[in-house]
């Protein structure tokens, strides 16, 4: 019952943060949206904060997953980078809930910051394979880079109610994430002449990014 009614809260939060934002939510909101008593929250978070935090922390290992898991069924780094890629914004425009808590988690303040580094962090590992860069220039400083200019683009997209339009931006951000490692003619070259693998659909156990929670 304990597990049913944290995934129930982390799914009322999600949901109620979407439509509110993280400021104006509050725990009595959380709750009617998860059917759950406000004692039973206090019993799984300390507080709003916290609560948003778990549900960041889920969210974004599901995604990260789902990316690896596209990323891993492509032998060739280009192909590897756009399908992790693919499935980043595919999965947030599906579930523009918990697209929102890209843009929300600014509201947390140091912690959300903290946060949302470590999860620009994991990003790196898609990266893993490319060439060397040209130029002798810091491969780590030069991948922060794009991951920054990614995560950028993705979150004025999703800060201007468009997360819908995600799928969209898939061709211009591929272009940006294989520059720097080949060259503009050789990525246009590239992207023009690649048939992309189909996004594989939500699972039902990807609770934070599949349906709101129903309460039981």
């Amino acid at each position: 019952m304990a597990a049913t009614q944290r995934e129930r809260l982390l799914d009322g939060l999600v949901q109620t943060v979407a439509e509110h934002g993280f400021t104006r939510a509050t725990i009595s909101d959380i709750c009617r949206a998860a059917g759950v008593t406000r004692p039973a929250f206090y019993e799984q978070f300390e507080g709003k904060e916290d609560a948003f935090l778990a549900a960041h922390r889920f969210g974004t290992a599901v995604l990260v997953k789902r990316m690896t898991e596209a990323y891993e069924a492509e032998p060739e780094w280009r192909r590897a980078v756009c399908a992790a890629l693919r499935t980043m914004l595919h999965l947030l425009a599906a579930v523009p809930a918990f697209a929102a808590m890209v843009v929300e988690i600014d509201a947390v303040g140091v912690a959300g910051r903290r946060q949302r580094e470590q999860f620009l962090q994991r990003l790196r590992a898609f990266f893993a394979n490319c060439p060397e860069l040209p130029g002798g220039f810091a491969r780590e400083a030069v991948v922060d880079a794009v991951i920054g200019g990614v995560y950028a683009t993705v979150y004025q997209c999703i800060d201007r109610r468009s997360a819908a339009e995600l799928p969209s931006l898939e061709g211009m951000l591929s272009f940006f994430c294989l520059v720097p490692f080949t060259s503009p003619h050789e990525a246009s070259d590239w992207l023009s002449g690649t048939t992309a693998a189909p996004v594989v659909p939500l699972d039902p156990d990807c609770r934070l990014l599949d349906a709101p929670a129903t309460p039981q």
